[in-house]
């Protein structure tokens, strides 16, 4: 048994993973457990996840003999997971030595929160861009501790990868295997309904971006996802939301549908929207 484990996913990232492995091992806490699940890669990672294996116990590594995307993947990792916190991490990403450490300090006053962290955006070599990860998703305005629930339902701005949470919290509500790429979103939203997040103004994790990012590759397809989760918020969260924020979120969701080239949806939305702010103003 350990205090944290800490789940890694990769497919393909033979020129990040020994960094990246480096970073979890090296922590200045060292009660962890590195689970690691290749979702079937075809690069050389396995050669070098396996040396890790032999050089440090923690390194526990799982391989999947065909891909089964992000969703299946995290949540295999969740069910060997036996510490009592779990943090994500992705696999072409890094941490500052002493992140876990000053997550774990947080969480020991506030062990019902889930705590994530600012992140350093770093280019494909590893240089700073000088960039923090809340300005490079322009998060001003959002709500970053708290409850944060109406504020993340405008989108998902959490630095995924910073995140360390109860295992149990993530554990009851799991990433949605029917969402491609913007599970994490959703898993976001379903925990922030339920519990506070905690927010480290300072930079604890470097967050790459390369040409190969989902967020690089796919942006049309997340756009897709993210017209179908509002949709799903907005109809499931009905009575939690104030008739002043579904106005906002039918305008988003208009905004959403115009980029994604359905006119007559964005519309329909927009038109939604103002018929609500109006009442609201009526009523006040």
């Amino acid at each position: 048994m350990c205090l944290v484990s800490v789940l890694m996913p990769f497919y393909n990232h033979e020129k990040y993973i020994a960094q990246a492995i480096e970073s979890v091992l090296n922590q200045t806490f060292g009660d962890l457990e590195l689970l690691i699940l290749d979702d079937a890669s075809k690069d050389h990672t396995r050669e070098i996840i396996e040396s890790y294996r032999v050089r440090d116990k923690r390194v526990k590594p799982f391989y999947h003999a065909v891909n089964k995307g992000i969703a299946l993947t995290m949540n295999e990792l969740l069910d060997k997971a036996q510490g009592e916190y779990v943090a994500l991490f992705a696999s072409d990403d890094l941490w500052f030595k002493d992140k876990v450490e000053k997550q774990l300090s947080i969480l020991k006053d506030k062990p019902d929160c889930v705590v994530w962290t600012e992140g350093l955006i770093i280019d494909s070599e590893g240089n700073s861009t000088g960039t923090l990860f809340t300005q490079y998703y322009r998060v001003e305005g959002r709500k970053r501790s708290g409850n944060i629930f109406l504020d993340l339902l405008k989108g998902n701005y959490i630095c995924g990868q910073s995140v360390i949470a109860k295992t149990e919290y993530i554990k009851s509500n799991r990433y949605d295997e029917r969402i491609t790429y913007s599970n994490d979103y959703k898993l976001w939203v379903e925990i922030a309904k339920t519990h506070e997040f905690y927010f480290i103004p300072e930079p604890l994790t470097m967050y790459r971006l390369h040409g190969e990012n989902t967020v690089c590759l796919k942006e049309e397809v997340m756009q897709k996802e993210f017209v179908i989760l509002l949709e799903v918020f907005l109809q499931e969260y009905k009575k939690l939301i104030p008739r002043k924020v579904r106005a906002e979120l039918f305008e988003i969701l208009s905004s959403a549908y115009r980029n994604i080239r359905q006119y007559d949806a964005a519309e329909y939305y927009m038109k939604r929207g103002k018929r609500l702010a109006k009442m609201d103003v009526f009523e006040q």
